[in-house]
């Protein structure tokens, strides 16, 4: 980017391999070496040069001659093999030449600089300050970039201090490569007192100041030195270059918008992007998962040939990654990119991000016959992908794999990785195997494994260990905290929450967003609704503000204590918010208001979903197979097969509890076939369903015969069914049969008397009726009595049969006496 600050210019690119010889006839220049030759005929041939074997011909003719050893051709023959990369040769000619000048020095800690071998240049000027060698200006850009590669500003605020002495700092070349070293150094205030200070400004200095600032992440101080550029008119304007250090500023700083405005203001002031522009502006895209704007990035690449740009590919690839379009991200990948362990990984975590875990396994497996060797992000990728599509034993397993893989040693990644699928599958002893794995390896202290080992032990109720290890973490931050704290609450430790909370403000550390979700988490899996709801209230107080994953959990607990106007407050703020339309927050309103009883606000939110997936349709699924809406469910399934989804085991389900409602037992044998062609096994839920199906259609014979035939032993669900089917169809015999299997299951179960007393009252079997409350009597059971309960301002009111202990019962039963007499005298 800085091609004027390096004197001489830097070398081109290096490769660390020496190009492939070719066969080319001798260049003219080559054959004024037939005659007498002086110094400069060599360096005119080595300036000319274009291959460094022609390069070795010269230095093998200069043998020859007798020039080895003269100052300037040792020099012009450094300064080429330095300029092909060719680092050991150029070594061995500096340390075998004589007479070295400046040039030589400079042309050797360019080389170094250029392989990033920056303690080498270091310790070689160094060398080169005991020489009796004058120095000047023009080596400082080149040991000013040491400074930059060893991050090291003590030392580069030295060699300032030797330019102000030298009185080299006002040279503009030696003031911009000032800028740079702060600014890459960290130091911007020093940059920015560096191009004050400077007399003569040209762009190269305003592009070092505009770096420097979006380097620091001060990209709005970047955006105000280049707007400064362009309207002084002293000023050159600006160039690719300053546009490109404040895109890139922008994107690199999470400032995505800004960054593809900026991009579009450059393009409109006509400046084109270069590759590099464009690499740094694709991630912006991708963040933002915007598909069209992705496309539009495609067609301009596409048509300015920048497909043949790895990077750029990369990057686009990386776009239609985000934004779920695996299959032109895969075609994107086959075609156009250069097939290497980075490109692979991007694509395995694509298809990993988009559910597609069978894909991004193939492509895994398929890495070594295309001649790739994973590497460790590779077997991260996989690992992770496992992990985050809730295949736990899949992830252990590779993670076991990847301990016996020759040359490949697991990280922090990999291990916490793991570490997660331990805690979400509660396997306590493997995770303890692998926190003796962080151990040995040393990163026991290591953020990441110290919080997922503290997620670990919570999750797996050994809040003691989790504790002791938060306690050894030395660099604690707000993940870690969190991870301890959702541990306590999970672990229903509620009493100890404030107290960690204190502890947490007093580290240094205020909490956020996933603290309060931790917390709420905890309530709500400990069956804590009410404080659940009340917590949530109270978070909207603070300054945290509930996200999509706080309002995802706060439903199941309207959903569980059917608080339905609680329930509206939340659907109100993920309104607000814009979380309504997320197929997964749409599924939970539909959920909650199901459960709570309404099915037309269920519908109503069902339909708000922007982009509905099958966890969305078969949440409107449950709600219609809960409410009865057979037709309802049957006709959403048909529309579900019709959009191409793939229909799983809850989609079969709601779709035979449809079924069941409208009595369609066609449509059920029709459905239960139709498992077999998406590879769906049937679930002892799905036999029940077929069960309860047949016997409320009065063939109570197959329904038996069904029971016979599952695969796993019959439930006490499937008999109390089909004992519920011979009570309604009065078929005493095979109701006693039911009625015998579910009592030897359930014994103690009031209902399954009841249920079979009823079997005897439709039958008309007195003297059987009296036999069964008798032995109901017998064995001192009751009927366990009815519960209701009623919402009013924001208060729930539970009423159990002939319950006498509500505050208000005397008002209550006064009230219903009043109800039961008005019924009477309408009944008269």
């Amino acid at each position: 980017m800085w091609k004027s600050i390096a004197i001489p210019p830097p070398s081109p690119p290096l490769n660390q391999n020496h190009p492939k010889s070719h066969h080319f006839r001798m260049p003219n220049t080559l054959c004024l070496l037939d005659k007498p030759v002086s110094s400069t005929t060599y360096a005119s041939i080595l300036e000319s040069c274009k291959d460094p074997n022609l390069g070795k011909q010269v230095h093998s003719h200069v043998f020859k001659s007798g020039f080895f050893g003269h100052e300037f051709v040792d020099t012009k023959l450094l300064q080429m093999y330095g300029k092909f990369g060719c680092l050991e040769d150029a070594e061995l000619l500096f340390d075998k030449m004589t007479l070295r000048n400046l040039y030589s020095w400079t042309a050797m800690l360019s080389l170094y600089v250029n392989y990033g071998l920056f303690e080498e240049a270091f310790w070689l000027f160094e060398k080169l300050r005991l020489e009796d060698v004058l120095l000047d200006f023009f080596v400082f850009p080149v040991v000013l970039k040491i400074c930059s590669g060893l991050g090291n500003v003590e030392i580069g605020r030295q060699l300032h201090g030797i330019l102000i002495k030298y009185q080299f700092v006002r040279n503009v070349y030696v003031g911009n490569a000032l800028i740079d070293m702060y600014g890459k150094c960290g130091s911007l205030d020093d940059a920015k007192k560096v191009l004050e200070t400077l007399r003569e400004k040209d762009r190269v200095s305003w592009n070092a100041i505009v770096t420097a600032c979006a380097a620091n992440g001060k990209v709005y101080e970047a955006l105000d030195f280049f707007e400064r550029m362009s309207l002084l008119e002293k000023n050159p304007r600006p160039d690719l270059v300053s546009w490109s250090a404040v895109i890139g500023g922008f994107s690199q700083n999470g400032y995505d918008d800004e960054a593809i405005d900026m991009l579009f203001r450059m393009v409109r002031e006509g400046i084109e992007p270069n590759a590099q522009t464009l690499a740094s502006v694709l991630p912006a895209c991708a963040r933002l998962q915007n598909l069209s704007l992705g496309r539009q990035f495609h067609g301009y690449i596409t048509r300015h040939g920048f497909m043949s740009n790895p990077i750029v590919v990369n990057g686009l690839i990386d776009v239609y990654r985000r934004c779920g379009d695996m299959t032109i991200a895969f075609e994107l990948f086959l075609k156009f990119s250069v097939k290497n362990a980075v490109t692979c990984n991007t694509v395995i975590v694509g298809y990993s991000e988009n559910g597609n875990i069978a894909k991004a396994k193939e492509l895994f497996d398929r890495m070594e016959m295309m001649g790739i060797k994973k590497d460790i992000s590779s077997w991260n990728s996989m690992i992770s992908g496992y992990v985050n599509n809730s295949m736990f034993y899949e992830a252990l397993n590779l993670f076991k794999q990847v301990l016996r893989e020759d040359g490949i040693e697991p990280d922090s990644f990999t291990l916490g990785s793991a570490l997660t699928a331990c805690a979400d599958t509660a396997s306590l002893r493997l995770g303890k195997e692998i926190h003796s794995q962080a151990i040995v390896r040393g990163l026991k202290h290591n953020i990441i494994i110290g919080g997922a080992l503290v997620e670990m032990y919570c999750k797996c109720q050994d809040l003691m260990s989790a504790q002791i290890l938060f306690n050894e973490v030395t660099a604690r931050d707000t993940a870690t905290w969190n991870a301890l704290i959702s541990g306590y609450a999970r672990c229903n430790q509620i009493e100890n929450i404030q107290h960690l909370l204190r502890k947490m403000k007093e580290d240094g550390f205020q909490p956020n967003a996933y603290t309060w979700n931790g917390i709420i988490a905890g309530h709500v899996e400990n069956d804590l609704h009410d404080k659940a709801l009340q917590l949530f209230s109270e978070m909207q107080i603070t300054n945290v503000r509930p996200d999509i994953y706080t309002i995802g959990m706060i439903l199941p607990a309207c959903s569980r204590s059917a608080t339905i106007e609680r329930g509206k407050q939340v659907h109100a703020h993920s309104i607000r918010c814009g979380y309504d339309a997320d197929c997964y927050i749409g599924a939970a309103l539909v959920d909650m208001y199901a459960k709570c009883g309404s099915i037309q606000y269920a519908l109503l939110a069902y339909n708000r979903i922007l982009d509905p997936n099958l966890v969305s349709h078969n949440a409107m699924l449950t709600a219609y197979a809960m409410h009865g809406y057979g037709k309802d469910g049957i006709n959403l399934f048909r529309k579900i097969i019709d959009n191409d989804f793939r229909p799983d085991h809850v989609t079969f389900l709601c779709a035979l509890s449809s079924c069941v409602h409208v009595g369609s037992v066609e449509m059920g044998l029709e459905l239960f076939d139709l498992m077999k062609h998406y590879d769906v096994k049937p679930t002892i839920k799905h036999y029940t369903c077929m069960i309860d199906m047949l016997s409320r259609a009065g063939q109570l014979n197959q329904a038996y015969e069904l029971i016979k035939r599952v695969p796993v032993k019959a439930d006490s669900v499937m008999w109390s069914t089909l004992l519920g089917g011979c009570v309604i169809h009065g078929n005493v015999e095979l109701g006693e049969i039911a009625a015998e299997r579910l009592i030897a299951l359930q014994p103690n179960n009031t209902a399954n008397y009841v249920l079979l007393a009823n079997l005897y009252a439709y039958a008309g079997k007195w003297s059987d009726l009296a036999r069964a409350r008798q032995k109901l009597k017998d064995i001192g059971m009751s009927k366990i009595p009815g519960c209701s309960w009623i919402e009013d301002r924001d208060a729930i009111h539970v009423f159990l049969a002939f319950d006498k202990s509500h505050r208000r019962k005397e008002d209550i039963y006064a009230t219903l006496d009043k109800l039961t007499l008005h019924m009477k005298t309408m009944a008269l």
